[in-house]
């Protein structure tokens, strides 16, 4: 059985989080503080903490600092009602697992955990380099489950957005960060993407560098754009027998959202722009 520790300074959260949790089959135990979880934290192996951020004595994100120095630690899942860019980006740095916005849903954080638990440790760890909240600048591993990771991360730097941009924006960049990934990075951890954001009053721009040699739309059998005009969906077939996504397809939905895509000449490096109606 697996086990999860929930630090949560608010007794009915707690309370609530504890119940859902232990009926979906895991081993609970509870703190009300961060000074009381470390000290459980180190008295027993967890498998993973829960935690709320703003709490008494020691705060979730001093909590995650402390245990960046132990020697064993659980994957760690943020929550808290505090979706700032400046403390989603601190909760990256100290290598948070995921963040949650308070209030909870108790389905998803449930779906969440199992995905957590279920994933590989990433090694070595997403990196910040830039965390001002126009300006964000992060290297990114290249695996699958850290790009789905950094897209729930980003979500929530366009959370002021109206839902419908929002949602094309987060299309987007899920696809070129997994491209750029697959592509790029060849699945291999050691490899990094290197992920700009940068936010201005009528501009959002995501600037997506990988660490391949770059490739031709033209030389890719298996991209939409070069496909017979009698087989459009060659290219799915040709992808699903390699295990990896429909790629031209992708970039020319990407392209659609966009209001300006730009590649460098060796095309591995791409800067998607969105414009913003003016206050």
């Amino acid at each position: 059985m697996k086990s999860i520790l929930i630090a949560e300074d608010d007794p009915t959260t707690r309370h609530l989080l504890s119940s859902v949790l232990k009926a979906a089959g895991f081993s609970v135990a509870t703190a009300a503080d961060g000074s009381t979880a470390l000290g459980k934290l180190r008295k027993k192996k967890f498998d993973l903490l829960l935690t709320d951020i703003w709490m008494p004595r020691l705060n979730g994100l001093e909590l995650m600092a402390h245990l960046r120095r132990e020697a064993i630690r659980p994957k760690v899942v943020v929550m808290t009602s505090d979706d700032t860019p400046e403390t989603v980006l601190r909760a990256v740095r100290e290598q948070a697992y995921q963040y949650l916005t308070k209030p909870v849903d108790p389905k998803a954080v449930v779906a969440l955990i199992r995905d957590a638990m279920a994933a590989q440790p990433v090694s070595p760890p997403i990196e910040v380099l830039s965390a001002r909240p126009d300006w964000v600048e992060l290297l990114v591993p290249c695996e699958l489950g850290v790009a789905e990771r950094i897209s729930g991360f980003m979500n929530h730097f366009e959370s002021d957005l109206p839902p419908d941009v929002r949602d094309q924006i987060g299309q987007a960049f899920r696809e070129l960060l997994m491209n750029a990934i697959e592509w790029g990075g060849r699945l291999d951890p050691n490899q990094k993407v290197r992920i700009s954001y940068l936010r201005g009053r009528r501009m959002l721009l995501y600037r997506i560098a990988d660490p391949g040699t770059g490739f031709r739309f033209d030389g890719l059998k298996h991209a939409a754009v070069v496909n017979p005009p009698d087989q459009p969906w060659q290219h799915i077939e040709e992808r699903d027998r390699k295990g990896l996504r429909p790629g031209g397809f992708g970039i020319m939905m990407v392209k659609s959202l966009a209001d300006e895509l730009l590649f460098n000449e060796a095309q591995n490096e791409v800067v998607f722009v969105k414009y913003l109606a003016s206050d």
